[in-house]
């Protein structure tokens, strides 16, 4: 039987975090979580201690950004499979069962990709898009929910809430570091594809996402200097 570990990075993020990990508790599947906190100071390290003393918790002194954090929490763990989850999302019953009988059903699949709704209304994101001018795009990005519905081949997966299979990590390496947050699932996913590998995205595996509520917004200077070098770097 497959092994999955659930990797969450969190920076201050408590009230987000108790809702993610309620939804987390609902699932109808096993694995074993760790959860990477990155210098809160907002009481999160001391809820998951309380309240999920189960969890496997990991405490950088500092923001290393959520590249170096989910290194971390894969670094950690020997599971077949890892799925990366932004303290921001709620998932619906069933998503991690659904994204993991999609990736053991293709084994040259490295990634699958959840589809991640802003309500239950409209989309956020359904996988990245790499465009001819090096630039990255969310596909679906403010349609209506009732898209995208079938399975299909994605350029990367979000890594807000998308399942890896372990291995090839051994093979490609592990996110860029450099990257600090934003592109950093795009980048691994295009060296999963030169390695051969594709990604895909299963309709059937939702969740809701807030979106930029760790960096405070949807568009804020922090996230547009980071997502600018990032999209050419």
């Amino acid at each position: 039987m497959s092994s999955l570990s659930v990797i969450i990075p969190n920076y201050n993020g408590i009230d987000l975090l108790k809702k993610c990990l309620k939804s987390l508790e609902e699932q109808d599947a096993k694995f074993s979580v760790v959860v990477v906190d990155n210098g809160s100071i907002d009481g999160s390290v001391e809820y998951i201690k309380n309240n999920y003393p189960k969890y496997d918790l990991i405490v950088n002194n500092a923001n290393l950004g959520f590249s170096r954090a989910v290194n971390q929490g894969i670094q950690s763990v020997n599971s077949d499979y890892i799925f990366l989850l932004n303290n921001d999302v709620i998932l619906e019953k069933n998503c991690i069962k659904n994204l993991l009988n999609c990736i053991e059903a293709n084994k040259d699949v490295f990634a699958v990709g959840s589809k991640m709704l802003l309500s239950r209304q409209v989309i956020d994101d359904v996988g990245d898009d790499y465009t001819l001018l090096g630039f990255t795009k969310k596909v679906g990005n403010g349609k209506s929910s009732d898209h995208y519905n079938n399975e299909r081949e994605i350029f990367s997966a979000c890594a807000g809430a998308a399942i890896y299979r372990r291995e090839v990590f051994n093979e490609i390496g592990y996110f860029d570091e450099n990257f600090f947050a934003y592109m950093e699932d795009v980048d691994i996913s295009y060296r999963a594809r030169i390695y051969g590998y594709k990604c895909f995205y299963c309709p059937h595996a939702v969740v809701y996402h807030v979106g930029s509520a760790t960096s405070g917004s949807k568009y804020n200077s922090f996230k547009i200097r980071l997502a600018a070098r990032n999209n050419v770097y």
